[in-house]
Order: C-alpha cells, then sequence, then structure tokens
C-alpha cells in the first residue's frame, strides 16, 4: 500500500481537484466546483506551506492523494488553521433545559439548539474527498489521520482543539429538511443557494439574521427532529474515521443541515497519542506491521502507508524521500484495516 502518497497540493493538480469538486454533492464538499476559487486555494495552501513559522492562524493547508502505481490523483483533505478567522464560526449546540410545573406534578426535559460560536479558533479539517474505487482500501485512513500527525508535528501553527464538519441529510435536489425548518424562515433562500452565497459557516451575516434565542427542537417538523446530527451517505466513512479517532460527535451541529460537528483536544486523539518518533535506518528493526508514516516538515511534508518496523528502512519510506538519520513521525493502524 506504500504506492499511495499524500503530498501537498500543487499547481499541476488544478484539473483533478475540478474532476474531485464536481463529483462532489452540492452542499456536501468545502471544495468548490469553480475554477476560479480553486485557483485561489492552491494559491493559499502553497503560501501557508510557504510561509515564515510566525503564521498568522489564516492558513488554509490542501492536500492530495496520489497513486503512485497508476498515476493520479485519488482524493483530497483539507486544513484551516483557525476557524472563523475572518468572521465567528458560528454552530448549534445540543442542551437539555428542564421546565416543571409544582402544581400541575408535570416536570420536562426539552431538547434545544442554542447558536453559538464556541468552536471559533479551532483548527477545522475540511475537503475531504476521495474517488470511490479506493473507499474499501485504507486510502481513506491515509487521507483523513496524516492531517492530525502534520497537525502534531507543526503545533505552534494550530489550535490544541481540532473540529470538522460533516454533511447533513438533503434530499434528491439537494434540499435539507433541517435548513427547510430554521434557516429558511430567516434568510429567505433554498439550501444549496445560502450554501452558494454564504460560502461558508463562519460569516456574521448568520449572526445578524438568525435568532440568538433557543430552538426547542420540539417545535420543528418531524423531519427536521429527525435530520439532527444525521450523516448524508457520503459523510459515513469520514466520519466513522474522525469516531474512532475519538472526536465527541454530541456537542454540536451545523447551522445550515443539522449534521454532526465534532471536536476534541488534538492530545486526545488516537493517531497522536499513539505517534512515536522513528529513526530512517539501513538496519531497519523489529517485528514489522502497517504503520502510517509522516515527514512532517512544512518543506517536504509526505505520508504513506508502510509495513515496517520499530526502526524504518530506506526502502521503506522510499516513496517520501527520507534520508537515513532521519526522523520521522509513525503511528499504527487498527488491525484489518489494511487487507
Amino acid at each position: 500500500m506504500n504506492h499511495l502518497l499524500l503530498r501537498p497540493v500543487a499547481a499541476a493538480d488544478l484539473a483533478d481537484l475540478q474532476r474531485m469538486a464536481a463529483a462532489s454533492a452540492d452542499g456536501i464538499s468545502s471544495l468548490p466546483n469553480d475554477e476560479g476559487k480553486l485557483r485561489r486555494r492552491i494559491a493559499a495552501s502553497l503560501q501557508a506551506f510557504a510561509s515564515p513559522d510566525d503564521a498568522s492562524g489564516e492558513e488554509t493547508y490542501l492536500f492530495v492523494l496520489e497513486d503512485l502505481a497508476a498515476g493520479g490523483i485519488v482524493g483530497c483533505s483539507g486544513i484551516a488553521a483557525s476557524a472563523g478567522f475572518f468572521d465567528r464560526f458560528y454552530s448549534y449546540r445540543n442542551e437539555f433545559v428542564v421546565h416543571a410545573s409544582a402544581a400541575l406534578g408535570v416536570s420536562q426535559r426539552m431538547h434545544t439548539l442554542h447558536l453559538c460560536h464556541d468552536l471559533t479558533g479551532t483548527t477545522l479539517l475540511t475537503s475531504f474527498y476521495l474517488d470511490p474505487g479506493y473507499e474499501q482500501g485504507p486510502a481513506a485512513q491515509l487521507l483523513s489521520r496524516a492531517r492530525l500527525l502534520f497537525i502534531h508535528g507543526n503545533a505552534e501553527r494550530f489550535s490544541e482543539r481540532i473540529a470538522a464538519e460533516s454533511p447533513g441529510i438533503t434530499d434528491s435536489a439537494g434540499q435539507s429538511p433541517f435548513w427547510d425548518a430554521v434557516g429558511r424562515r430567516f434568510f429567505g433562500m433554498d439550501y444549496p443557494e445560502a450554501e452558494a452565497v454564504i460560502g461558508g459557516r463562519s460569516r456574521a451575516c448568520i449572526a445578524e439574521l438568525m435568532p440568538p434565542s433557543p430552538v426547542y427542537v420540539a417545535l420543528l417538523p418531524e423531519a427536521a427532529q429527525w435530520a439532527i446530527g444525521q450523516l448524508h451517505p457520503v459523510g459515513e466513512l469520514p466520519f466513522s474515521i474522525l469516531q474512532d479517532e475519538g472526536f465527541d460527535a454530541d456537542t454540536y451541529i451545523d447551522i445550515f443541515d443539522g449534521g454532526p460537528t465534532v471536536d476534541a483536544p488534538l492530545a486526545s486523539l488516537r493517531s497522536v497519542r499513539l505517534a512515536r518518533e522513528v529513526e530512517v535506518r539501513a538496519d531497519g528493526e523489529g517485528a514489522r506491521r502497517w504503520q502510517l508514516l509522516v515527514r512532517p516538515q512544512r518543506a517536504s511534508f509526505a505520508a504513506v502507508l508502510a509495513e515496517a518496523g520499530d526502526c524504518v528502512t530506506p526502502a521503506d519510506a522510499e516513496a517520501l524521500g527520507a534520508r537515513p538519520g532521519e526522523r520521522l513521525l509513525a503511528t499504527p493502524l487498527h488491525i484489518g484495516e489494511v487487507a
């Protein structure tokens, strides 16, 4: 499986990004299906990887997954260093309140949604896309988890708290039952239009138009209630990886489609907890097992899946371009992840 290489996006990857953006469902991916916006995403990523160490927090990083054997790009994923850098980053927070009447002897525990910007400033995982033909293998693990080791290896550029949005339920026309019941009443536009116009989830107009008072879930239509915290099928694979990492999925939901927004301290995540430094040596030692190997430095970042021991041989790390004596980050894969 070491023929799969995760690396920073390059200008020459534009056509592949356009193909992947076109294949993503409306409102599902943070990868815009627009050539001009994609060019700007690439340019911003190139600048982020090349920028000085005194990062501002506005950086966005984009990675592509390359199949070296087949000779093509098969996936992408990204990182926003600080969610809501230019505006607050809004979510709905799940809460429960109790209403009671002693006179009637009635007590009701009510589910409410509170508009908040708790996640402003967190580092955000974005832009996950993987070609369908690679979904059954370990490619998704490399595409998602290597980002965490990149953050870990460059911790001064990122928040200690990591978050990720997952797509919520929409129908075949791209309409969201949660948006129709909540957002549409205040924005006056369909869900796909709102996604296109707002272009993200951190704009000041959200606070200007959405009411600050709690939303009582029991007052919403049944379809909207059911949609809260539910995943669109295209989000199931990356979401399952984040759950295995240890992300909390119960506290926040997306204000547009009601999909789950996960968060966790970086240090608590499985890939980071189990990560260790390994040296590239000609006499690699130890029982060989499948690992995620990362060359974490920004200027030379790359990640592969390789079967290696406690010391990694130059052959194990060939795709990374690592030299003998160089130190990499390694974290194990789950048993059975590599078939």
